[in-house]
C-alpha cells in the first residue's frame, strides 16, 4: 500500500515537470517563425516611403506653391526649367486648349494593341515611361515658364525653333584647326646682317615722337561768255594753289605740340580792270603753334599762338587804291586756356578755351587806304586788343572720298567782336585728282563802315578742280 502512494506521487511530479516543459517549447517555436530578416524589412520599409512620398505629392504639382519632394529623384521631364531661359510654345497653347483626355489608362499593358507574344518591338513598347506621369510633369513646367515669361519677358534668350535645329553631339567630332604657316624661313635676310655693338657695347633706340605730313594742290576754274552774252558778263580764269604742312610732337604721356604752316595763293583773271591784269582773290600766309600739357583725360593746359599775313598786295578795282599788302596787316594772336581734344577712326576734334587772349595788329605800308578795317585807327599802325577767344578745329572723314575741314574763331574785347569760319569740303576722285569746296563767313563789328563797306558780316566761296596731293 505504502509503495503503491509512492508510485503515484513519481507519476504525478513526472507528468507536471513534462506539461511545464511543453509549455515552454512552443511560444519559443512560434517566435522563431515570426522574426524577419532585417535586410529584407529595411528595403520593403524604404520602397513604402518612396512611395509614399512619390504619389503624396503626385496630385499637387499643379500648386506652386507646395516644394518638390525631396526622395523624388531628378526626372528628365523637367528639363525646361534647367536650360536657358527659352520660349516654348506648350505654356501658351495650354491655356487655350479644351482640356479632354479618355476614362481609361493610355497605352497599358492590357489594351488589345499591345496583346501578343512579347517580341524585342514589344519589349521596347513595355519599357516606354509613363505618359500621365510626363504630362503631369509638364503642366508643372508649364505653369512656371508661364509666371516666368510675364515677369522678365526680356531675360528669354532663345526659342523653341532654335532648339529643334540643334543636332544631338556625335561621338566623333572634326575640330578644324588653323593652319600653321612655317614663315620663319622667310623672315631670313638674303645677306648676312653685321652686328652693331660688340659684348661691351649696348645700343640704345630713343623713340621718335615726332609726326611730319603735308598737303599740296593747284586747281583750275575757268569761265567763258561770249561778247553777245544775252545777259552780259565776262570771261574769267582762275587758279586756286595751296600748301599745308604739319609737325606734330606728342609723348604719349602729358606733352602735345602742334605746328602747322598753310600758305595759298589764288588769282583771278579781271577784263573789266583795265588797270590789273590778274587780281588776288585767295591770298594767306598762316603759321600756328599749340603747346599743351595734359591736365586729365581729354583736356589740355595750352598756350597757343597764331601769326597770319598775305603774299601780294591787292587793289580796288580800276584804281592804284591799296587795300592790303605783305605785313599789311600782320596780325599775331596769343591765347592761353584749355584745350579739350577727341581723336577717333573718321574724325578729331579741338576745342580750345582762351579766358586770356592777346591780338597784335601791325600794318607796315603807308599807302594803306582804310586801316579801320583791320581795327586800326586812322594814323596808327598798330593796335592792341585784348579780351577772350574760342577756337574750334574738326577734320571728319564723312566717307572716304569727302573730307570736311573746319576751323571756327570768336574773339571778343567785349566791346567788339571778331569772327571767323571757314570750311573746305575736299572731294577726292582719286590719289591726285580733287574737287575743293571753299567757304569763308567772318563778322567784324570793330571796323569802320563806309560807303563801300556797309555790313559787318563778309563772305569768301571757292569752288575749284584739279590736281591734289596728301603724304
Amino acid at each position: 500500500m505504502h509503495k503503491t502512494k509512492i508510485s503515484m506521487r513519481k507519476s504525478i511530479c513526472l507528468a507536471i515537470i513534462l506539461a511545464v516543459f511543453c509549455m515552454e517549447e512552443v511560444p519559443a517555436q512560434k517566435i522563431a517563425k515570426t522574426k524577419e530578416n532585417p535586410a529584407v524589412k529595411a528595403y520593403s520599409d524604404s520602397l513604402s516611403a518612396l512611395s509614399a512620398s512619390y504619389f503624396a505629392y503626385f496630385r499637387l504639382w499643379d500648386d506652386l506653391n507646395i516644394p518638390a519632394p525631396r526622395r523624388v529623384r531628378p526626372n528628365p521631364a523637367f528639363y525646361k526649367l534647367f536650360v536657358p531661359p527659352t520660349y516654348y510654345e506648350a505654356p501658351i497653347k495650354e491655356i487655350f486648349e479644351i482640356k479632354w483626355s479618355p476614362d481609361t489608362k493610355i497605352m497599358t499593358a492590357v489594351d488589345s494593341l499591345y496583346m501578343g507574344k512579347r517580341d524585342s518591338a514589344s519589349a521596347a513598347i513595355y519599357q516606354l515611361p509613363d505618359l500621365e506621369t510626363l504630362a503631369a510633369a509638364d503642366r508643372w513646367s508649364n505653369n512656371i515658364l508661364r509666371n516666368y515669361y510675364l515677369q522678365y519677358p526680356g531675360r528669354l534668350v532663345n526659342n523653341e525653333l532654335y532648339l529643334a535645329d540643334l543636332k544631338p553631339l556625335e561621338n566623333n567630332q572634326i575640330v578644324k584647326r588653323p593652319r600653321k604657316e612655317r614663315i620663319k624661313s622667310f623672315l631670313q635676310p638674303e645677306t648676312p646682317v653685321e652686328s652693331l655693338t660688340t659684348d661691351n657695347e649696348l645700343l640704345v633706340v630713343r623713340p621718335n615722337f615726332w609726326t611730319h605730313k603735308g598737303n599740296g594742290y593747284v586747281q583750275f576754274t575757268q569761265h567763258y561768255i561770249s561778247d553777245n552774252w544775252y545777259k552780259g558778263g565776262e570771261s574769267t580764269n582762275a587758279l586756286l594753289s595751296g600748301l599745308v604742312l604739319e609737325a606734330n610732337f606728342d609723348d604719349r604721356q602729358r606733352i602735345e605740340f602742334e605746328n602747322k604752316l598753310e600758305i595759298k595763293l589764288g588769282f583771278v583773271t579781271a577784263p573789266s580792270d583795265t588797270v590789273h591784269k590778274y587780281k588776288t582773290n585767295a591770298d594767306l600766309l598762316r603759321l600756328s603753334s599749340k603747346l599743351g600739357v595734359k591736365a586729365f583725360k581729354n583736356w589740355y593746359y595750352t598756350l597757343a599762338g597764331e601769326f597770319k599775313t598775305q603774299f601780294f598786295g591787292n587793289y580796288k578795282t580800276n584804281t592804284n587804291d591799296m587795300i592790303s599788302n605783305f605785313l599789311s596787316p600782320a596780325q599775331l594772336d596769343i591765347t592761353l586756356g584749355m584745350d579739350f581734344k577727341q581723336n577717333k577712326k573718321n574724325y578729331s576734334l579741338s576745342l580750345l578755351g582762351s579766358p586770356l587772349a592777346y591780338t597784335f595788329m601791325y600794318i607796315s605800308n603807308d599807302k594803306i587806304t582804310d586801316p579801320g578795317a583791320f581795327n586800326v585807327d586812322p594814323g596808327h599802325k598798330t593796335a592792341n586788343l585784348f579780351g577772350s577767344k574760342f577756337t574750334g578745329n574738326l577734320t571728319w572723314t564723312i566717307i572716304p572720298s569727302i573730307v570736311w575741314e573746319s576751323k571756327l574763331e570768336y574773339f571778343t574785347t567785349y566791346d567788339t567782336v571778331i569772327a571767323s569760319w571757314e570750311n573746305t569740303f575736299n572731294f577726292v576722285l582719286n590719289r591726285y585728282l580733287s574737287t575743293k569746296l571753299f567757304v569763308h563767313a567772318r563778322y567784324d563789328d570793330g571796323v569802320i563802315l563806309t560807303e563801300d563797306n556797309k555790313s559787318y558780316f563778309q563772305l569768301q566761296e571757292l569752288l575749284s578742280f584739279g590736281l591734289n596731293y596728301t603724304w
